[in-house]
Parts: structure tokens; C-alpha cells; sequence
């Protein structure tokens, strides 16, 4: 039998330190892509504003320059057309590149990463990555908020219940209940614009984690890749996640409000509710029940914010207990942020399509507001108001005309005038205006209340704030 005394290929792009090939396993924990080709336009560009540097600082010849830009150029219209051969061999996209342009141009190739490492490289694609999903978050939002902006226009004066712990507490608009989620979504915004102003700093040129000794222009190419300039220490360039996680952040923090918008939406929709029908294009039927109609993009929306969390808690994990300045570690951060923005973009398309296609079902709505005697509040209040009798007493005296009711079996507006007078002998047939669910809710005109008045004003401003 003849043995087998072949030594597995090294990776020539490790040069002389290796002499034999990983293993199997090795390869398989090691390579990363198959999620991180995703970053191959961020890379090459990248790539290509290094090399124009290195040829202005005269590090590099302006023929090998253009031979290697013209090279990235050709690998991206590879990638892009589908002609372009993965190898997990190579571990990541950053290697399969460099691989093909020495396929290309040659050893000229090994010139383009003078002067940077794999670990700033990485961060510059990874920031460009993120960059670029906080402004894609920023418009999917916008355009979320502009759906509901429209329903509560359309509903300002729909007066339905207002709930605290799920039980009817005062009557509200649907319009002034849209509103209340188009501001969670503007402070989203304000956190994704947040995170991409701090984000906004190029690691290009911090080079593994001491700088380099080359005479780079790292503001140079700061400025080409749309950066405000140069991060200011190298080894935090390369350690450091903070723009993963505070996409994340955000991410999960929208995905609340995205998901306590689902949650109602789920409500609502139920027979026992019937307060909005949800359209077809976000429903579906059951395989058993032929009345059905099920919520499930709603319900997935609520599902799927779960992940998001995961995902940011996934990073804040794996970040925790890293010393300065890279590890493998951090390979990790990159399915995770992956996901959340894939998740993230589809709960918010999602959301505003079932938003926009939802129908209101107003009568119902009104309906509902004849239970849980809505308008207690309400009584209370004008006990203060025109008896002049402190809240605390007020509150009592309403809590023990609700009872009666309740014993009755009608709202507050059901019992007489002398009824209400053996709990409080003060109490005028003048009442009786306050316990309407319209004018309880037509009363409502402090700033950010939920008149129908407050609430086109409400809808005029976020027209001029959205931006």
C-alpha cells in the first residue's frame, strides 16, 4: 500500500508561517463566506479608495494602481452578474477578492494591501454595511409614518375605547391611537440618524491595530467613502462593534413598537372586536376552517421583533468579555446584524402595508365604548368641577355610582338624577352632559389630547416634521 505522504495545501495568502493546510473542521468554524459575500460591493469599493491613496501618497505606481482598480472593477461585475466563484477555502470575501485579482492581474495584486489588515478592512465594509441600513431604516419608517398619518386623518373624529390594562378606560379617536405610534416611530428614526452620525468615522488605514508606518492619507480616503473623517485611535478602530449594536439597538427598540402595533392589530381584527379588517394580501385562511381570516403578517411581525432582540443580544454577548483589540469572536458580529436588518426591513414593509389596506370599522367601534362605563373619568372631573369637592372625595363618589350602575345593569347615563343624588345630594340633572362618550371626547383640547380639534393639529404638525 502506498502511503499518502502529501501535505495538505496552505493558504498562500497566510505566506511562509504555515506550512500545512487547516482542517476540515477548521475550515468549516473558520469561513465566513457565506454571509459576509453580502459586503462585496462595500469591500471592493473600499478597496479601490485605498488604492487611489496609495498611488497619491506615492506608495504605489499609478500603472499598478490602475491595473488593480480596474481589476476590483471586473470582480464586482462578476459578483454582480453571478459569475463569480466562492471559495469557502479562502474564508471571507475580503480573500476570495484578492484571490481573483491575482487570477487577474498577477502579483501586482499583492500591492493593494500595503498599509491595512484584514481587521480595518473588515470594520470599513462592516461601517459602510450599517451606514447604509440606518438610512434604508430612516425611509422605510418615513414611509411607514406616512400611512398612518393618512388613517388618522381619515379618522380623527372615530371615537372608539381608549384601554389601560386591556379594561375600557376613556374614550379616544382611532386617529389620536394612530398618532401615538407615529411618534414611537419618529423617535425610532431619531435613533437610527443618531447611530449613523456616531458610526460615521473610517477605520481605513488603522491597519491591524498599531497603524502603519507608510505615509497614508487616511483623511483622504475618509472623505472618498462619504465619512466625516478618520476614526482617531487604531486599536479602537478594530475592536470595536458599537455601530452594530446601536443599529441593533434601534432595530429592537422599533420592533417593539412594530410588534405592540401588531399585537392590537391581532386584536382588533377578531370577531369578539371587529374593529378593523385586515385586507387578503396580509391574511390567510385555515387549511380546516373556512370562516378564517388570519392575522399571520401581523402576527409574524410580532414574532419576528423577538428575533431582532436576539440577535442584539447575540453581539452584546459575544462583545463582553473581549480583550483589545480583535478576535475571531468577532466574525460573529456580522450573521447577527444580517438578520436583524433583513428582519427589520421586512416586520416594516409589512407593517405599512397592512396599515395602508386595513379598513376601520367605525360603528363598532362606538359600540364598544357603551361598556365599562368609559366616562367614569369624566364624572369625576366634573364633580371636581362644579361641586368644587376635592378629587379624592370625587373619585369615591363616582366609584360608588358606578357600583350602582353596575347592580343595575346600565351605564353611568342610566341612572336617574335621584339615583345619583342618594350617593351625592350635590349632583345636578347638569351632569348628564358630561356622561356622553362625544362630548367626553370633543373635551379633550389640552395639547396632544385626543379631540378630534387636537387631533388634525396633531396631523398637520407630523406632515411638517416628517421630513
Amino acid at each position: 500500500m502506498t502511503e499518502n505522504t502529501q501535505k495538505p495545501k496552505a493558504n498562500t495568502l497566510w505566506g511562509g508561517r504555515f506550512e500545512g493546510g487547516v482542517s476540515d473542521i477548521m475550515e468549516k468554524i473558520n469561513a465566513s463566506i457565506d454571509f459576509d459575500k453580502i459586503l462585496y460591493r462595500q469591500d471592493i469599493q473600499g478597496s479601490i479608495e485605498h488604492c487611489k491613496m496609495l498611488v497619491e501618497t506615492g506608495i504605489i505606481t499609478n500603472e499598478d494602481g490602475q491595473s488593480i482598480q480596474d481589476g476590483l472593477t471586473q470582480i464586482e461585475q462578476e459578483i454582480t452578474e453571478g459569475n463569480f466563484e466562492f471559495s469557502a477555502e479562502l474564508e471571507d470575501i475580503h480573500m476570495n477578492v484578492e484571490a481573483r485579482l491575482t487570477e487577474i492581474i498577477g502579483a501586482t495584486a499583492g500591492r493593494l494591501h500595503t498599509a491595512r489588515s484584514r481587521n480595518d478592512q473588515v470594520a470599513t465594509d462592516f461601517k459602510l454595511y450599517v451606514r447604509d441600513a440606518c438610512d434604508q431604516a430612516d425611509e422605510a419608517l418615513k414611509a411607514l409614518q406616512i400611512a398612518l398619518i393618512n388613517i388618522a386623518e381619515e379618522n380623527a373624529d372615530v371615537i372608539m375605547p381608549g384601554f389601560t390594562h386591556l379594561q375600557s378606560a376613556q374614550p379616544v379617536t382611532f386617529g389620536h391611537h394612530m398618532m401615538a405610534y407615529f411618534e414611537m416611530f419618529t423617535r425610532d428614526r431619531g435613533r437610527f440618524q443618531d447611530a449613523r452620525k456616531r458610526l460615521n468615522e473610517c477605520p481605513l488605514g488603522a491597519a491591524a491595530l498599531a497603524g502603519t508606518s507608510f505615509p497614508i492619507d487616511r483623511h483622504q480616503t475618509a472623505k472618498a467613502l462619504g465619512f466625516d473623517g478618520p476614526t482617531a485611535n487604531s486599536m479602537d478602530s478594530v475592536s470595536d462593534r458599537d455601530h452594530a449594536l446601536e443599529f441593533m439597538s434601534a432595530a429592537a427598540i422599533s420592533a417593539v413598537h412594530v410588534s405592540r402595533l401588531a399585537e392590537e392589530m391581532v386584536t382588533w381584527s377578531c370577531a369578539q372586536f371587529n374593529f378593523i379588517q385586515m385586507s387578503d394580501s396580509f391574511t390567510t385562511g385555515s387549511s380546516i376552517m373556512p370562516q378564517k381570516r388570519n392575522p399571520d403578517a401581523a402576527e409574524l411581525c410580532r414574532g419576528k421583533s423577538g428575533r431582532i432582540i436576539g440577535s442584539l443580544n447575540s453581539l452584546l454577548i459575544t462583545m463582553k468579555g473581549l480583550a483589545l483589540t480583535f478576535s475571531k469572536d468577532m466574525q460573529e458580529d456580522k450573521e447577527a446584524t444580517f438578520d436583524a436588518v433583513e428582519t427589520y426591513s421586512l416586520i416594516i414593509a409589512a407593517m405599512k402595508g397592512m396599515v395602508e389596506d386595513m379598513k376601520v370599522n367605525p360603528e363598532q367601534m362606538r359600540k364598544a365604548t357603551d361598556l365599562g362605563f368609559i366616562t367614569a373619568t369624566d364624572l369625576a372631573d366634573w364633580v371636581v368641577r362644579v361641586l368644587g369637592l376635592p378629587f379624592r372625595q370625587a373619585h369615591h363618589i363616582t366609584g360608588s355610582l358606578v357600583a350602582m350602575a353596575e347592580k343595575k345593569g346600565c351605564d353611568l347615563d342610566g341612572l336617574t338624577l335621584e339615583e345619583m343624588q342618594t350617593i351625592e345630594p350635590l349632583i345636578t340633572d347638569d351632569v348628564f352632559n358630561v356622561l356622553s362618550v362625544d362630548k367626553s371626547v370633543a373635551s379633550r383640547v389640552s395639547f396632544g389630547g385626543t379631540a378630534p380639534s387636537e387631533v388634525l393639529k396633531q396631523v398637520e404638525s407630523a406632515k411638517k416634521r416628517i421630513g
